[in-house]
C-alpha cells in the first residue's frame, strides 16, 4: 500500500523512544512506528522487531547514537537495517535518503516568524516525501504551512491528546507523530 494511503487508513505514527515504548507500539493499530532512540549496534535489531510486526519503520538519523551525522549514515541504514525510511532535520540527509530509496521525512522546527518563511526554501532543497512540523498542537500554523508547500505534512511534538491529534487533522495534516500511548489507542483513520 502507498505511503499517503497508509497514513490516510493510520494517521497515528507511533513515535518511540525506549524499548519499552517501542513494545507498546508494537501491539498498537499504529502501522508506522518512528524511532527516536537507538545505537548503530542495536538499530538492526530494533527495525527489525518493528517489520517482524508488519509495521513501517523509519529511523530518526540525527538521533542515532554512535553516527556521525553524516551522509555515510544512510549506507549504513541500508546496508544493516530494513527501514522503510529515514526522519532528518538536516537537508543532505533526506537527499541521501532519497537517493538511496528510502522514504524521507523533513523534520521542521516553526519557532517563529523567520522559521515559517524558510519551510518553503527547506522543502525545495531536500524534496522530502514528508514533511513533520513541531510543535503540531499548532492548528492554524499547520493550515498556513499545508496551503505554502506540496509535501503531506505530519504534526509532530505535543501532540499530547485526541483533541490535538482531531485538530492537527482537521487542519491539513495527513497524520500526527506523537509518543503518547494513548493517542496512538485512537481510531482516526478512514
Amino acid at each position: 500500500m502507498p505511503l499517503s494511503q497508509l497514513l490516510k487508513k493510520h494517521p497515528v505514527v507511533a513515535a518511540v523512544k525506549d524499548a519499552q515504548s517501542l513494545e507498546v507500539a508494537i501491539a498498537s493499530d499504529c502501522a508506522i512506528v518512528s524511532v527516536l532512540y537507538g545505537n548503530i549496534c542495536n538499530i538492526g535489531r530494533i527495525v527489525q522487531q518493528i517489520k517482524q510486526a508488519g509495521k513501517m519503520a523509519f529511523v530518526h538519523v540525527d538521533l542515532l547514537e554512535g553516527s556521525s551525522n553524516q551522509e555515510v549514515v544512510i549506507n549504513f541504514l541500508k546496508i544493516v537495517t530494513q527501514a522503510d525510511g529515514i526522519i532528518s532535520t538536516k537537508t543532505a540527509m533526506v537527499k541521501a535518503a532519497r537517493q538511496q530509496g528510502f522514504y524521507a521525512i523533513h523534520r521542521l522546527f516553526v519557532l517563529d516568524s523567520i522559521s515559517f518563511s524558510n519551510i518553503e526554501k527547506q522543502v525545495a532543497q531536500s524534496q522530502p516525501d514528508l514533511v513533520e512540523v513541531l510543535p503540531g498542537c499548532m492548528p492554524k500554523v499547520l493550515g498556513w504551512i499545508t496551503d505554502k508547500i506540496a509535501q503531506p505534512v505530519i504534526a509532530g511534538g505535543l501532540v499530547c491528546d485526541e483533541e490535538d491529534a482531531c485538530l492537527a487533522l482537521t487542519a491539513g495534516a495527513v497524520a500526527v507523530s506523537t509518543t503518547n500511548h494513548q493517542v496512538w489507542q485512537l481510531q482516526l483513520g478512514t
